[in-house]
């Protein structure tokens, strides 16, 4: 990898958010102050600071359905996607789209799941066969 992706966004309680994102997603804490505190996300980093989070309505629209908006996400090799939705469907998050497949036998056929953390943010995973295939038409 020659570059690693930052985000930055509110949350409401850092003691939520750290069980969230270490218990439930996995991710390892880094740094931290009384106010923020960063995440390794699948090797990039999340800085997750205490404020008002920014609103989602369903308006993405993709395929049938209607997607949180704004969301972020990852894109994983199938087999640990597999392995993530089955952890969150255990865990009890509720989903605003459950883990299906879309574009079934289509280019950029994926499986996906959104759900929210605590605070609100909408997340996307995604999961494909071949990560080669992402930006095929």
């Amino acid at each position: 990898m020659s570059a690693l992706f930052h985000y930055a966004f509110h949350v409401t309680s850092l003691d939520e958010t750290r069980l969230f994102y270490t218990q439930v997603l996995g991710c390892t804490e880094g740094r931290s102050t009384e106010t923020w505190v960063d995440f390794d996300f699948y090797g990039h980093q999340l800085s997750l600071h205490l404020g008002e989070p920014s609103p989602t309505t369903k308006t993405g629209r993709v395929g049938n359905h209607l997607v949180p908006m704004p969301h972020f996400g990852l894109i994983l090799p199938l087999d640990e996607w597999q392995k993530l939705a089955k952890r969150l469907t255990e865990a009890n998050v509720a989903f605003d789209l459950a883990p299906s497949v879309r574009f079934e036998g289509l280019p950029g056929e994926q499986w996906t799941m959104f759900f929210k953390d605590p605070s609100g943010n909408a997340i996307e995973l995604k999961g494909f066969k071949d990560l080669a295939q992402v930006y095929e038409k």
